[in-house]
Order: C-alpha cells, then structure tokens, then sequence
C-alpha cells in the first residue's frame, strides 16, 4: 500500500484520554488510540507521539490556585508523563515496541532526550512518546510538538482533536461554522484561526512543515491521512 507520509508525529491533548469523563484516563480511549497507532506501525509508518496532560493538570490551573507559574507549568509536565507511560502500556498490551522519552530526566521510567537515538528508535521501528514538553516552563505541548516533529525531520504533524477539522467558528458552539479543507499558513494567521499556539505554528510554517487538523475520536481517521484519502484540514 502506497503512503502518503511515512513518518509523523501525532498529536493528543491530555483531555482526550478522558472520553466522557470529567477527569483522567478513560480505558476505552487509551485502547482507542493504541490500536490506531498499532495500525499504522503495521503499515510501516514511523511513529512519534506528543500528548498533553490537561486531563490531570494544566499549568494554566496554577493561576488560580495559588501555584506560582513555573511550578505549576512542571506539574503540568509531569501530567503528560504519567499519560504518557498509559500509552505505552497500552501500546506494548498490542505487542508494539515502544520507547517513552522524556524531557525531564527520570531514568527509572524513561529515556533522555537524545535527537540521534529517538531517530534511530524510529528506524528500528519503535514508537516514541514524548512526555514532558519542551522540559522549559512557558511552552505548550503543542510548541514540543513542532519541535519534535521538525528534530525528528517528520513529513507532517496529524493534531488530533474531537471536530473534522479547521472550522470558521468553534463548531461545538456555532452550527453556522464553514469548514475549511485546505488552508496556508498565511490563511491562517489572517483569519486568526486557532490551530495551535504562535509558537509552535510559526516553527511549523518557518520549516514548511504541515499540519493536518482531524478527527481522532473516528475509527480508522489515521489510517486513511497515511495512505492519502482527505481527512480533516490540511495546512500547508
């Protein structure tokens, strides 16, 4: 079967692990995920992921908790460690060979970030997790993603949300919303479309690396974007 992408780097917020619950990991959806990651591993796609932790904490919370904002940013970061080593488990639960590196050194349950070893993990065909962000406070996982994604040299950057793509407006909330199939950088900026933060989206489009907007909560969605059918938006 003939690939669009061989190699991309995944993007999950924390928040959809929960499925429809208020808070953590939902089972059905960590399976969910593993098995759309296990089905492009058997098409012999190269494999990273980025997740959130906004389904434990965000570092955003720590406004109005008290926590000053760094503390609250490392917290958030270990929240994507912990969903991260879900994945992982789930993921080596299907028999996929994985590799959970972090940002923030923790050498009993992760690897260091080593840009030379994380690629040749994926050569050797291993998913990466990457957990922790950036290790540096005031970055979102959506600007590790971009810098992973770029690092690792990936064809594109699949976010996954729970809507079919870039809309006008939030779709959720405005049934009037236009949906967008392809979109540029520029196009995007003018309009003021939220797709990720500044940061992130500007070393995407400094690098011309695109990014697919989709629905990850559809069956098969992942599949289908590797192998080339149109899913979701496209900005390139």
């Amino acid at each position: 079967m003939a690939l669009q992408y061989r190699r991309i780097l995944l993007k999950l917020s924390g928040e959809s692990l929960m499925g429809d619950q208020s808070y953590g990991i939902d089972p059905k959806m960590l399976m969910h995920y593993a098995h759309q990651i296990k089905d492009l591993r058997d098409l012999g796609v190269e494999v990273a992921v980025v997740i959130g932790g906004g389904n434990i904490f965000r570092g955003l919370q720590a406004d109005n908790s008290g926590i000053e904002r760094v503390q609250g940013d490392y917290m958030g970061m270990m929240a994507t460690v912990i969903n991260g080593m879900a994945i992982q488990s789930a993921l080596e639960g299907l028999g996929v060979f994985t590799r959970l590196i972090s940002a923030i050194e923790m050498k009993e349950i992760a690897e260091p970030y080593i840009r030379r070893r994380a690629i040749r993990h994926l050569e050797k065909g291993r998913v990466l997790i990457f957990a922790a962000g950036t290790g540096s406070p005031y970055f979102t996982t959506d600007s590790a993603a971009a810098l992973r994604a770029n690092e690792m040299a990936a064809d594109v950057i699949l976010k996954g949300t729970r809507v079919d793509g870039i809309y006008s407006a939030d779709p959720e909330l405005d049934e009037d919303a236009i949906k967008y199939d392809r979109l540029s950088f520029e196009e995007v900026i003018s309009m003021d479309l939220k797709v990720m933060d500044m940061t992130a989206f500007t070393l995407c489009k400094e690098n011309d690396l695109p990014i697919i907007v989709f629905n990850i909560t559809k069956e098969g969605n992942l599949k289908r974007i590797v192998i080339g059918e149109p899913v979701g938006t496209v900005v390139r």
